[in-house]
């Protein structure tokens, strides 16, 4: 992705979050200046990756294909003696008739959270024990406490409030209505290096193309001390 593609991105973001009155921790503000002058007091933001997201797949084409996240909190499972927190929250913002392609988590489970804006559509499928999407089994779902069963493939409707919980091995999409939505994770300690597995493959973290000066440093751009 272009740096500029990126800071757009950053900066709208952050105005629907001050659109539905959702307030970012310090962190989330530091320039890169000031990321340059932060030293080990930091470190938990920086070993647990919290902060700016902002991923395009390595497809380019980010306005149709893309995310962009905030990770609030987080624990670091290949440093657990020293960043224990068996948890994380995050923040995900998809434009109106982005795309974030179908995955799962072998390990971690979350509840995607409408914070705020238009619907979001999840499209849910079982995965097969060769990790292949199950297109025929019935899938089983908790939303926002209620068990239901829905066939293979349906598009689960959030609005603000909605919740899903969305377990281990289970298949998942997310596609934007007409309008932008804010949507919120609660969930185990993430990993986002070793525990996606899309289909069909795709990246995760974007290669940068420096054509601007960074508005913010995306999580894993920080500075060493």
């Amino acid at each position: 992705m272009k740096r500029s593609e990126i800071n757009a991105a950053l900066r709208e973001m952050e105005a629907m979050c001050r659109e539905q009155r959702c307030y970012l921790p310090p962190f989330c503000r530091f320039t890169p200046e000031e990321w340059a002058e932060k030293g080990h007091e930091w470190d938990e933001v920086r070993d647990c990756r919290l902060g700016w997201d902002i991923t395009d797949y390595g497809l380019g084409r980010f306005s149709e294909v893309g995310l962009s996240l905030i990770t609030l909190r987080n624990g670091n499972r290949g440093m657990a003696d020293r960043w224990p927190k068996t948890y994380a929250e995050k923040l995900l913002y998809l434009r109106a008739g982005q795309y974030s392609p179908m995955h799962f988590h072998w390990h971690k489970m979350e509840d995607i959270v409408h914070r705020g804006g238009g619907p979001v559509l999840i499209r849910v499928y079982n995965s097969l024990p060769g990790e292949e999407i199950d297109r025929v089994s019935p899938v089983a779902l908790h939303l926002d406490g209620q068990a239901v069963t829905v066939p293979a493939g349906t598009q689960i409707t959030l609005r603000p409030g909605d919740s899903i919980t969305i377990p281990p091995g289970l298949y998942h999409d997310f596609t934007a209505g007409d309008s932008s939505v804010l949507l919120g994770e609660v969930s185990q300690c993430n990993d986002d290096e070793t525990d996606n597995r899309f289909e069909p493959p795709v990246g995760r973290f974007p290669a940068v193309e420096e054509d601007k000066r960074p508005y913010r440093l995306l999580c894993f751009e920080y500075p060493n001390v």
